[in-house]
């Protein structure tokens, strides 16, 4: 069991290394694929194996449990799209002057740490073990969003660096404040972090020290999650960012840092109550939906679109957390894997728009639907599962979570943040029309557009978007295992 649980660790570092040899360029591409097909398939043992129960390794320092095999599912997933894109991507960078062969050896290495990191915090058994995982993410990701080094990019990763340490220095404060309370409420010393331990001991924490501690920890990594109110941060990253790195922080960096919101709110309502966790989740929430709706109306960059999407659907996650049902719980998990999914196949699509036409400008891209019907097609078909159009499974998730709202007697905020996505669905499809529909533009890529992409970027691409569909229309042997993480999250 041991050896399972650090396998996804294991992979990627063994591919990072296979990066870092000095010659090797091209090939040193695929063993990220398949150290992400690796991460993949360990997750999916590991949700065969903890049907059970938890699974414990490495002296009690790794635990699996459903949700752990989830979220490693959902890791693998969006690493292995990210990697069949990146080297078609990167030989185009190299192609115009954008990077050289030391720097596409760097990215392989980042790229692969960042896999890791992210595997590390959902296989973390302790609070502590999964701050330092998701502080790990903060540094490895800095460096990647500066990867052209021009100053926009170095202006995103400093912004990036500041807000995102800020956020997790707010959540180091709530891990100490939540030990203080475990240690007088008599948790042994080694478990004073542990998940199992504060949940058992939760009734006995101090209230008072517990609420600082969780309102501490939600907002601290709620900013990493792209939240409001420390979200500002997000669009500047995911628009410097490569498209593959993009594809990692939206498609699942963020859902692994919401990740650990869900995990402090099983703690939170089982020493506070549920309506302690369920205001400060619902005031992120609408705080987030709103904020992506204002911003978004007027909007120009297709990059930076895609990020302020990014705040909407973590705002929806958000509220459905905040609901809480065994339906809502169910249906967030559901929206992690289908939100990574469709988001980062159109980050990826949009990253050949963007070598295409030599912009980010909304305005500059038009009829790009004529000119490469893959790409275009693609990017258009994401769009419309990022905005809940079925069959893809965003529209099952987002009609789960307001039907368990309105069940809930929630219906006021469901209806708020019906509204507001109303104005989202509007911005976006207006500003995705004008790119892809009308007579071809005259970029600077026009004539050099390939009417295809690359065989294995073509097929993450594809993959991305029928397992997406795949799953609004069934869930198969999803369906238990999302059931179980569900319960894992109180949700019975």
């Amino acid at each position: 069991m041991t050896l399972l649980l650090i396998a996804p660790l294991g992979a990627p570092l063994l591919a990072a290394g296979a990066h870092a040899v000095p010659g090797r360029r091209r090939g040193t591409s695929w063993p990220g694929a398949l150290s992400a097909a690796a991460v993949l398939a360990s997750g999916i043992v590991l949700a065969v194996q903890t049907a059970g129960g938890p699974r414990t390794g490495l002296h009690g320092l790794l635990r699996a449990d459903s949700l752990s095999a989830f979220m490693l599912i959902v890791i693998g997933a969006v690493a292995l799209l990210a990697m069949l894109a990146s080297p078609a991507y990167l030989a185009a960078e190299e192609a115009a002057g954008h990077a050289t062969a030391r720097d596409t050896r760097r990215y392989g290495v980042l790229t692969q740490a960042f896999v890791a990191a992210m595997a590390l915090a959902v296989l973390a058994a302790s609070l502590g073990t999964l701050w330092v995982a998701i502080e790990a993410t903060t540094i490895v990701t800095a460096f990647l969003v500066g990867h052209r080094r021009t100053r926009n990019a170095t202006e995103a990763a400093w912004k990036y660096v500041v807000i995102c340490s800020a956020g997790i220095a707010l959540a180091f404060l709530g891990v100490a404040l939540l030990h203080f309370a475990a240690q007088h409420a008599h948790v042994p010393s080694s478990g004073s972090l542990d998940w199992t331990e504060l949940a058992a001991h939760a009734g006995s924490l101090d209230p008072q020290v517990t609420r600082i501690a969780v309102a501490l920890l939600v907002l601290g990594f709620g900013a990493k999650a792209g939240l409001a109110p420390l979200h500002a941060w997000l669009p500047d990253a995911h628009s410097q960012a490569p498209a593959p790195v993009s594809a990692l922080m939206s498609g699942v960096l963020l859902s692994v840092a919401f990740y650990a919101v869900l995990r402090v709110k099983v703690i939170a309502d089982a020493a506070l109550g549920a309506g302690f966790a369920r205001a400060l989740l619902l005031t992120a929430a609408l705080a987030s939906l709103a904020l992506a709706a204002a911003l978004l109306l007027g909007q120009r960059d297709y990059k930076r679109m895609l990020a302020y999407s990014s705040i909407e659907h973590m705002g929806l996650l958000a509220l459905g957390a905040a609901i809480g049902t065994p339906l809502a719980m169910t249906a967030v998990l559901l929206h992690v894997l289908g939100h990574g999914l469709a988001k980062s196949v159109a980050f990826l699509t949009s990253g050949h728009i963007q070598q295409a036409a030599g912009t980010s400008r909304i305005a500059a891209v038009r009829g790009f639907a004529a000119r490469s019907p893959l790409i275009g097609g693609g990017f258009g078909a994401a769009v419309l599962a990022l905005l809940g159009f079925p069959p893809f499974s965003l529209f099952a998730s987002e009609l789960a979570i307001f039907r368990a709202g309105f069940t809930a007697g929630l219906g006021w905020a469901v209806g708020a943040a019906l509204v507001l996505l109303l104005v989202i669905t509007a911005a976006v499809a207006a500003g995705t029309a004008r790119m892809l529909l009308g007579a071809p533009g005259t970029g600077p890529g026009a004539a050099t557009l390939p009417s295809r992409p690359p065989l294995g970027a073509a097929a993450g691409l594809l993959l991305g978007l029928s397992a997406c569909a795949v799953l609004g229309i069934g869930l198969g042997p999803l369906h238990d295992l999302l059931l179980d993480a569900a319960a894992v999250l109180g949700a019975h």
